[in-house]
């Protein structure tokens, strides 16, 4: 962050009032935007290549995909200069496709494990003896039904923020844990509705449960 914004601030200092005090020949802007670009360029490398915990892995994708080409060179005062200068990105490609597939792989284990633990909640709620909660009058589980709909939009949401790639690739792997989720769900509810007949809000709860589904549709 400190480094982006002496960049962005110094950088418009020399488009404002050192560029013209040079002849164009000089190219003094592109000097100037080349090292630092060069100095930023090799910090993110080096944290690239160091061990990150997620969100670390998240924050620099976000300054390769997002803040720096977008919220720095598209600058209103620096566009224009930083668009004949031709800086290229902040990681090699390869680094930066390291980056994503370790943050994807990473957040797809997390919302896979994210939506067994809410599964867990829910068959243990059944197993209370305790009436399911009404949503605008009716049977329902806001843990299941909003939970899980919530975690799976929220994580292609942060995706997306990234890159638009990032989200597609993101939305495609959580295509395939969703089913997954819904079958155990399923199964889960099917042995409820078998070995649980005597209990006391046994109605309630498969009423809860339909209305479930149309929230998953």
């Amino acid at each position: 962050l400190h480094m982006g914004k002496t960049m962005k601030e110094d950088l418009t200092v020399v488009a404002k009032y050192i560029n013209k005090l040079y002849p164009p020949e000089f190219n003094v802007f592109s000097i100037y935007a080349e090292l630092y670009h060069n100095c930023f360029a090799s910090q993110a490398k080096k944290s690239a290549e160091s061990h990150l915990e997620d969100k670390d892995i998240y924050l620099l994708l976000s300054w390769v995909h997002n803040f720096y080409p977008k919220d720095m060179r598209k600058d209103h005062v620096l566009a224009m200069e930083l668009d004949k200068v031709k800086l290229g990105s902040l990681l090699p490609s390869n680094l930066s496709k390291q980056l994503e597939n370790k943050y994807l792989d990473s957040e797809e284990v997390t919302v896979k494990n994210s939506l067994s633990r809410c599964l867990d909640k829910e068959i243990q709620r059944w197993k209370e003896d305790k009436e399911p909660e009404k949503l605008n009058g009716h049977f329902q589980s806001e843990l299941l039904g909003i939970f899980v709909i919530q975690s799976i939009y929220s994580s292609q949401k942060r995706a997306e923020d990234i890159s638009k790639a990032v989200g597609e690739e993101l939305s495609r792997r959580l295509l395939k844990e969703l089913p997954a989720f819904l079958r155990s769900y399923r199964d889960a509810f099917e042995d409820f509705k078998e070995k649980s007949k005597k209990h006391r809000y046994y109605k309630p709860i498969l009423i809860a449960n339909i209305n479930n589904c149309w929230n998953f549709r």
